[in-house]
């Protein structure tokens, strides 16, 4: 589970995020949306624990980021919108990496055991053991993912996570994410494709000029937004973002 409980964060005096609080629950998808420089990636750069919050508190599995970073971030996978990656590793070498990291415990036969099932899952087998440097922009997205999965975290942060991909790797990543939602682990989703946010994520929060302005099931958006026309979770967002907008002005990221 991710619990964010009041958090702001300022940079300077420009405050990017001001007083979120959301819980995103373990088997759901929750998807996260607002226009550029709403706070988006703000968030989750806190909740990840790259960025420390002025005020408030973010905890993973009930470990807070801040206080209990080791125990947090055992539990925690982030895949951000610009990932860096090793050009001169392998993808297999590179995921072995990362999955050693976590789980220093384990032998080099079951790290490669885990690699060989994340690249079976993404469709890059035939591609492992090629330079990450020599891969197509889809490719080094897939082996990103890769590393935000490898170690089975129970919560999986993942900031535009579909760019770069073609229609086919995208419903291969989709099915990833559902996957490890349906056993019981929890999903943070960013995106500015409406209609991947419509069709996999159980809840929505909607974020404009660094506050939720409103979340729920798409069903209980739609009965929020009744009588103004609203048939895509697109017509929603942009009803709900315009309305704030006209009602407070001015947006943060």
């Amino acid at each position: 589970m991710l619990k964010v409980e009041g958090l702001i964060k300022d940079y300077g005096k420009v405050r990017a995020v001001n007083d979120i609080t959301f819980t995103a629950k373990p088997g759901e998808i929750y998807g996260f949306l607002g226009h550029n420089g709403a706070g988006k990636s703000t968030t989750i750069k806190v909740s990840s624990g790259l960025l420390k919050p002025t005020q408030g508190q973010v905890s993973i599995c009930g470990y807070d980021i801040v206080k209990e970073p080791i125990e947090a971030k055992k539990n925690l996978g982030y895949v951000p919108e610009t990932p860096f990656l090793y050009d001169k590793l392998t993808g297999a070498e590179f995921l072995e990496l990362i999955y050693g990291v976590y789980q220093p415990e384990t032998t080099a036969i079951e790290r490669q055991n885990r690699v060989k099932e994340m690249l079976e899952e993404i469709e890059l087998v035939e591609k492992g053991q090629d330079l990450i440097g020599s891969y197509s922009q889809g490719m080094r997205r897939k082996i990103a993912l890769c590393s935000g999965f490898i170690h089975n975290p129970k919560v999986v942060l993942l900031d535009e996570p579909t760019i770069g991909l073609d229609a086919s790797s995208a419903k291969v990543a989709k099915d990833l994410f559902r996957k490890h939602a349906d056993e019981g682990n929890t999903l943070l989703l960013t995106t500015h494709i409406m209609e991947i946010a419509e069709k996999l994520c159980d809840r929505i929060g909607i974020i404009s000029q660094g506050k939720i302005i409103i979340e729920g099931t798409i069903e209980a958006l739609k009965e929020s937004a009744k009588g103004h026309n609203c048939e895509s979770l697109e017509d929603l967002f942009l009803y709900f973002t315009q309305k704030d907008q006209e009602t407070n002005g001015g947006d943060s990221e």
